[in-house]
């Protein structure tokens, strides 16, 4: 138990036999063993609390990590989505398959000409 051995537990008796006396021993191990009892009682309730505690941490940690996985899954899946239609584009004979692709956002136009043609000397 507290690391008493027999002999230390048959002491303590002997000691709590000759200062308490006969007549109230029974009722003082009475009293000591119910609030053991309770003790043990109010350990394994706390005991039990931490548990439910930790438990719920560690949900809300695994649902933070579910949140965080849907979002890479979704990025992931876009860029698929992205490669697949530039894919698409530069495969001959696909639908999407264009032999001169359009070129947006730079001046395509040949006769334009420039601010350095137009410099005077």
């Amino acid at each position: 138990m507290f690391g008493l051995g027999m002999p230390e537990i048959l002491l303590i008796l002997a000691i709590a036999l000759i200062v308490i006396g006969p007549q109230k021993l029974p009722d003082l191990a009475k009293t000591l063993g119910r609030a053991m009892g309770e003790f043990k009682k109010a350990a394994q309730e706390f005991k039990r609390s931490i548990d439910v505690e930790t438990t719920v941490k560690d949900i809300k940690d695994i649902q933070l990590s579910k949140t965080d996985l849907k979002d890479i899954l979704k990025d992931a899946n876009e860029k698929e989505e992205t490669v697949s239609s530039v894919k698409n584009a530069v495969t001959p004979g696909h639908p999407d398959f264009k032999e001169e692709p359009e070129i947006t956002g730079v001046n395509s136009d040949k006769n334009s000409t420039t601010d350095s043609d137009n410099t005077k000397i």
